[in-house]
């Protein structure tokens, strides 16, 4: 499939827009603007109002002012380079036009003297004489009408002026084709949207400031579009993952029954709710592909595992992969006791084991003698077979997107496929992010639970946090001490690590105090893991890898160094690790004054609110989207009109538009879904492309 010509003017190089060389092409590239396409979805980001007056006199000044003036005298510089001066006067009062670096002759036929003009530009009081300096344009009077009353304002870089942009702009608008509509007809009619050509053009020429805000029709218009064309690839996929025949997993509750029975606590609603969902997906024959989002210690493990059980209930095998090793090996102790409640057999496969070893591993996997793997993503190479594989769950850290999604799915794993997240994500990326699939949402705590009691401390404090430290250890109770990420450099945050460990093995004694960090062995890692868990060290220092699934009811004691320098949902994680046992749970936020006005109100959310989805937001609206998950890891979009952050409702019903228009048209061969194509092109959406291809 190829680019449809009708697109083809948009999607030339930006010089064969008159007036557009080589050197300004490269100015362009410098804001992402290389084909006449970037420049039309480059939209106004500030308007001057240009409608005339009949006089400065009583204005408000500085204020940007549209005048028709007689030229009077002409006052040449009194030094080289200085100011030349204009004397005019509107149909009130004098003022002056002035103008550094110019030639006299040049002055002489832009404002003739004697003649009138309209003049343009910014008015202010010099001296207390009313000065227009440099004007943005001066006009004969019969010109003048061609002066926009409302003047749009574009981003430009060093090279551009506002009138090249608006020049190219301009050329660039000539060249829009003629699409047909590819929104639902009811929608555009409710929303009062104008056509794709006509949006784009009314975008370009707002007539005020109401024009720019994002909830402007033509404004809003281009906005959907970018998110239907997202939602309508982000469908694709999920169209691809569920064509994909699933078998239908039914199961008996007899396990799940066990192990309900011999927990201390019931399950919460959230959880009922969740699995519910999870196991009718199980039951279609069609392939799952659902995402189970919870806060930090809202019982996904659980869920997790009850899952797993109904693929063994079914006759079949489940898989749980980890991001990191460590990650896997925390899954098999939280499942082990479970899986002896159950009376189920779970292994764990990870790219340490070798050999023999390896290979009766691989040998009871393949006859179905282990029902459980718990691994890293080595669980999918090559020599890996199951007998049965019903439920794949990924528990993943931002690092498994929807290419990876599709590619579990192309491994030829007809199993269904969990997704879990300990990070709350706000709805707008959510749907961003896994919107192609279905979401699963714990938002309740298990019962006892215990608080977490957060507190700031400065840095100036820090004998007082060892003080209280040394108490709780007598008390027999366990603390985490995180230090900094300083730099994004591994080699200083050792140093900053290893420098807290001496000094507190120092003041505790030797064998009391661990330390885990990114650039040990794999195997020192978890020794240093295992003896903190086991309950051998009392304090363990850590770099930030224990952020996410470490389990260590014992520890009730959080310090976070340098807190100011973490992102919210770190910090969350970071505390979600206590709190998770009987005794009642602080968390330390070591700070360094001055605090700057972000990361004071930072930790102020931290202090108020355990709300993991609330916190989301915040982090959200503090940061931006392509902040708060790394756009460039993520895979997720780079709109160029629309808000995330501020148009998730938008992008719900752009999700809903795109499987409604799936479902009756999958193919995408009818009229709309023609123009539909069309979208996916200009929007750039290749991947999409791909997929109705293989379709």
């Amino acid at each position: 499939m190829s680019r449809p010509p009708i697109l083809f003017p948009l999607f030339a190089g930006i010089e064969t827009l008159e007036g557009v060389g080589a050197k300004t092409a490269a100015h362009f590239a410098q804001i992402a603007v290389e084909r006449p396409r970037d420049l039309i979805f480059t939209l106004p980001h500030a308007g001057v109002d240009r409608r005339p007056v009949a006089t400065i006199r009583g204005a408000s000044l500085p204020a940007t002012l549209t005048v028709a003036v007689e030229v009077g005298a002409h006052v040449a510089p009194r030094r080289k380079g200085g100011p030349a001066r204009i004397f005019v006067r509107d149909a009130e009062t004098e003022f002056q036009v002035v103008f550094f670096h110019a030639h006299g002759d040049h002055l002489q036929k832009l404002l003739p003297t004697g003649q009138r003009r309209v003049i343009s530009g910014k008015v202010e009081i010099f001296d207390g004489i009313a000065q227009m300096v440099h004007p943005d344009h001066v006009l004969r009077p019969e010109e003048a009408q061609g002066l926009p009353a409302f003047e749009p304002v574009y981003p430009l870089t060093a090279g551009l002026t506002q009138k090249l942009m608006a020049r190219a702009v301009a050329g660039a608008l000539t060249r829009l084709p003629d699409l047909a509509e590819w929104i639902d007809a009811a929608l555009v009619a409710r929303e009062g949207w104008p056509g794709w050509a006509q949006a784009v053009r009314a975008a370009h020429a707002p007539a005020s400031m109401a024009d720019m805000i994002a909830e402007a029709p033509a404004r809003r218009r281009l906005a959907y579009d970018e998110f239907f064309a997202h939602q309508l690839t982000l469908a694709l996929a999920r169209a691809s993952v569920r064509r994909g025949k699933g078998r239908a997993s039914v199961g008996t509750g007899v396990l799940q029954a066990r192990v309900r029975a011999s927990l201390p606590y019931r399950a919460t609603g959230a959880q009922d709710r969740a699995l519910a969902e999870i196991a009718a997906d199980m039951e279609a024959d069609r392939r799952m592909s659902r995402l189970l989002q919870g806060d930090v210690g809202s019982g996904k493990t659980l869920v997790a595992f009850l899952a797993l059980l109904i693929a063994v209930e079914a006759g079949g095998q489940g898989v749980m992969m980890a991001p990191t090793e460590i990650l896997a090996r925390q899954h098999l102790e939280s499942l082990a006791p479970l899986a002896v409640e159950a009376g189920v057999t779970l292994d764990i496969l990870s790219g340490r084991d070798k050999g023999a070893e390896r290979a009766a591993k691989l040998a009871a996997l393949a006859a179905g003698r282990t029902q459980i793997l718990v691994g890293t993503h080595a669980v999918f190479q090559k020599d890996v077979h199951f007998a049965d594989l019903r439920l794949a769950i990924v528990d993943e850290q931002h690092r498994f997107g929807v290419a990876q999604r599709l590619e579990l799915a192309q491994k030829g794993i007809t199993a269904d496929v969990l997704v879990m997240t300990a990070t709350p994500i706000p709805r707008s990326l959510a749907l961003a992010q896994y919107g192609d699939m279905d979401v699963s949402v714990l938002d309740e705590k298990p019962a006892g639970r215990q608080p977490v009691t957060t507190a700031l401390v400065s840095t100036g404090r820090l004998d007082e946090v060892v003080a209280h430290l040394g108490r709780a250890l007598a008390e027999g109770r366990q603390a985490y001490w995180v230090c900094p990420l300083v730099e994004e450099s591994e080699l200083v945050d050792l140093t900053a690590a290893e420098d807290r460990f001496t000094a507190l093995r120092a003041r505790f004694g030797e064998g009391v105090v661990g330390l885990v960090h990114g650039q040990m062995p794999a195997a020192e890692k978890d020794a240093a893991m295992a003896d903190f868990a086991a309950g051998r060290s009392r304090v363990l220092v850590a770099t930030t890898v224990i952020e996410v699934g470490v389990n260590v009811p014992a520890a009730s004691i959080m310090v976070i160094e340098r807190a100011e320098i973490f992102g919210l949902a770190q910090l969350h994680q970071l505390r979600g690790r206590v709190g998770r046992g009987v005794a009642a749970s602080t968390c330390l936020l070591v700070y360094q004054p001055p605090l700057g006005e972000a990361a004071g109100r930072r930790l102020q959310i931290l202090r108020e609110t355990e709300d993991g989805f609330r916190i989301a937001e915040e982090d959200l609206a503090m940061r931006g989207a392509g902040d708060l998950i790394g756009t460039a890891q993520s895979g997720l979009p780079r709109f160029r009109i629309a808000d995330l952050e501020r148009q998730a409702g938008l992008m719900a019903v752009a999700q809903s538009d795109a499987r409604r228009l799936l479902a009756e048209d999958p193919g995408l061969a009818s009229a709309r879904g023609a123009a539909a194509r069309v979208l996916l092109w200009l929007m750039e959406q290749d991947r999409a492309i791909r997929l109705i291809s293989v379709g």
